[in-house]
């Protein structure tokens, strides 16, 4: 009876690892061991190998395998191929603060499409990485970039969508950019992996150009992160070039006008601050949100309603029908949209900074540099309160400011940054950021931030600097959820891209991507306070400076 038992298994294990697989199953594997290869085979990551054209040359093989069995030939086969992978004697003694929550390489054993000699492998070149420099990334700070870098990339100047092995390689390096480099993966919504499998058909085989190229905006969008997000010209062709002559606020799933961006085109189309628009082409505001929001970009809520409204008021046509309600009546119109260059913004000037009635001191983070700093201390040290208006993106004054509003040097950050000499770990960084200094002339006022969805990436971390002061207060809503440096690098040709490529958390390493900045007193703007002409974040930071409530 065992002897019969055994024979049974036998057989449903060579089934199972015998049965037709699909070329989804096979290219996201490819993908896998692609990627992994790149970064960690001692004989690859010197540069030694064209690897794209490696790539070109195993996708047929692959395609021709039809079981697992065949599959993990095809690529124990390309493996050997490339040279022995010695035994690395020198091991780093090193001794490094590891954060493991993006380290997965569990896929060399879970993968069913992988024989056992196989697994075996990937797993001895992981043990026996390249810990050198890498020819395909670099991480260094220095020269006012972003310190992660992806270099000698073959540029290909007749790039086609139409070409099966340039999508697919498009595909392949971006996926695995963000599998080994990218800090907050493991916060996605969705699993990366899980996202290679989704998202393969639409590269694979894609019904048209659009399908495609979307599908990288897309893509990027699941990460996230309000600093990911895939450009290319085709974006403008798809969606539009021509905007209306207005900025807007998405509040309770309607399009409220906040400002206008030329006062003689709000004129012309008769648009005015407060205008409350319900639908666009007959179609209302969610409907237009819940149809294109997986190509806007965004940690957070409040992050995605900003930054969508591109997808709702931009078109190809030089005109666009609008609902809007204006002093409780609903009408329809046309208005007319434009070319960016033809809107002419207007960007009105406003003061760096200013006392407020009952001595508050007001700041506006956007205007005022480090070299106006001695002033601004100069003229507003006596105020009862300072109100920091960090709603815009702030100069490089953190340190300065914060020299002057704390008594004594405090811990206010730590980054997290990636191990090159082991894709996919990262290392927190030694010491804990400090800002301030001792000082016993500090400010001795209350200090009030302000907050909301556009204090993203450098205004997180200056709000997380001015939380340091003795009497502070936060006031406004979630921020932009997206800590620490934007990286800007081109994915291939007509296909640029971007994302947070190092972790930025609080001393007692709490995190703020995706969360932001919490405010202490949560306050939003509403479509009655904006039609009234009013900043209700504002004053309700006046009000707590005038009676500390």
């Amino acid at each position: 009876m065992k002897k019969i038992y055994l024979i049974l298994f036998v057989l449903l294990f060579q089934f199972s690892f015998s049965k037709p697989i699909t070329e989804t199953e096979k290219l996201a594997a490819t993908c896998k061991v692609w990627g992994f290869l790149k970064y960690y085979h001692p004989n690859v990551t010197d540069g030694s190998k064209n690897w794209d054209e490696q790539l070109f040359q195993v996708l047929p093989k692959v395609e021709e395998a039809q079981t697992a069995e065949a599959y993990s030939l095809v690529i124990e086969n390309w493996i050997a191929s490339l040279g022995e992978v010695k035994v690395n004697a020198s091991k780093s003694t090193v001794k490094k603060e590891y954060f493991d929550k993006n380290f997965d390489l569990s896929w060399f054993s879970k993968n069913d499409l992988f024989s056992k000699s196989l697994s075996k492998k990937l797993k001895f070149i992981e043990e026996n990485r390249s810990q050198g420099n890498q020819y395909y990334v670099d991480y260094a700070f220095g020269g006012g970039s972003a310190p992660l870098q992806f270099k000698n990339e073959v540029k290909y100047a007749d790039f086609k969508w139409s070409d099966k092995n340039m999508r697919l390689l498009t595909l392949f390096r971006y996926w695995n950019y963000i599998e080994y480099f990218f800090p907050y993966k493991y916060q996605m919504d969705e699993n990366w992996g899980k996202v290679l499998i989704t998202m393969l058909p639409s590269f694979y085989a894609p019904e048209s150009d659009k399908v495609f190229a979307l599908a990288m905006r897309e893509i990027s969008v699941k990460l996230n992160d309000t600093h990911a997000s895939t450009h290319m010209p085709q974006l403008f062709e798809y969606f539009g070039d021509k905007f209306i002559p207005a900025d807007v606020e998405i509040i309770d799933e309607k399009a409220i006008i906040v400002s206008l961006k030329n006062d003689s085109l709000a004129k012309i189309n008769d648009l005015k601050v407060g205008d409350v628009i319900t639908k666009v082409e007959g179609k209302t505001i969610a409907a237009l949100l819940k149809e294109n929001r997986k190509y806007v970009e965004g940690s957070n809520e409040p992050s995605v309603l900003k930054n969508a409204y591109w997808t709702i008021f931009n078109g190809k046509s030089p005109s666009v029908e609008i609902e809007f309600v204006r002093d409780g009546k609903t009408a329809l119109k046309s208005i007319n949209r434009y070319k960016y260059q033809d809107l002419k913004i207007q960007f009105p000037g406003s003061e760096k900074w200013k006392i407020l009635e009952g001595n508050i001191g007001y700041v506006n983070y956007d205007e005022v540099e480090e070299k106006d700093v001695p002033e601004l201390i100069k003229a507003l040290n006596n105020t009862s309160a300072i109100i920091f208006d960090n709603r815009m993106r702030p100069q490089d004054v953190l340190y300065a400011i914060s020299d002057w509003l704390n008594p004594e040097p405090k811990e206010f950050a730590r980054f997290l940054d990636p191990d090159i000499s082991y894709p996919g770990r990262y290392v927190w960084r030694d010491g804990v950021e400090k800002c301030g200094k001792t000082n016993p002339d500090y400010y001795k006022g209350k200090v009030i931030v302000l907050i909301n969805e556009k204090s993203v990436s450098h205004a997180e971390l200056n709000a997380m600097s001015l939380q340091t002061a003795p009497k502070v207060k936060v006031i406004g809503s979630q921020t932009g959820g997206a800590d620490g440096a934007n990286y800007r690098f081109s994915i291939i040709k007509g296909f640029s891209s971007s994302f947070t490529c190092y972790g930025v958390f609080y001393p007692n390493k709490k995190e703020t991507q995706r969360i932001g900045i919490v405010p202490d007193i949560e306050v939003k703007p509403t479509i009655l306070g904006i039609q009234q002409g009013k900043d209700e974040v504002l004053d309700r930071a006046i009000l707590f400076a005038k009676n500390g409530k």
